[in-house]
């Protein structure tokens, strides 16, 4: 997090370098106007292009491994997660709640907890996102 915060504090000072730069030579009448966009925008592409790059290079798990770390970052605790495996399945409520000896509204209690940690409207969309997140094998 703090490296987040570093880098956008860096491109913020980068910015405002680059308008007083951009000021003063228009003042001084040594540059053109044009040329001074130019060449913020050209910087600021750059800036882009290599954010980019570096994103894309992050490590992605072998499909169908697990993402222990993601789910623990969503907060999924493990009887959730046992839900959530199981809605993989193509369960009922009803049907989760005999497998894992608990009642039907625990069971409801436990999906709703999985939509809301998952950014999900309804249990489709949240084992869909589930595999995106890849913390449920597919």
């Amino acid at each position: 997090m703090k490296k987040t915060i570093f880098i956008f504090a860096a491109l913020i000072v980068a910015l405002l370098s680059l308008f007083q730069l951009s000021k003063y030579s228009v003042i001084a009448g040594d540059q053109r106007i044009e040329w001074v966009i130019a060449i913020v925008a050209i910087t600021f592409f750059i800036i882009g292009i290599y954010l980019n790059k570096k994103s894309l290079r992050q490590k992605e798990l072998p499909k169908g491994q697990i993402d222990k770390r993601k789910i623990e970052l969503l907060g999924i605790s493990p009887r959730e997660y046992e839900v959530l495996l199981l809605l993989s399945e193509g369960l009922s409520n009803k049907e989760i709640g005999e497998r894992l000896f608990v009642s039907e509204s625990t069971v409801k209690t436990h999906v709703s907890n999985l939509l809301l940690k998952l950014d999900a409207k309804r249990r489709t969309q949240a084992l869909q996102k589930a595999k995106e997140f890849q913390i449920i094998p597919f």
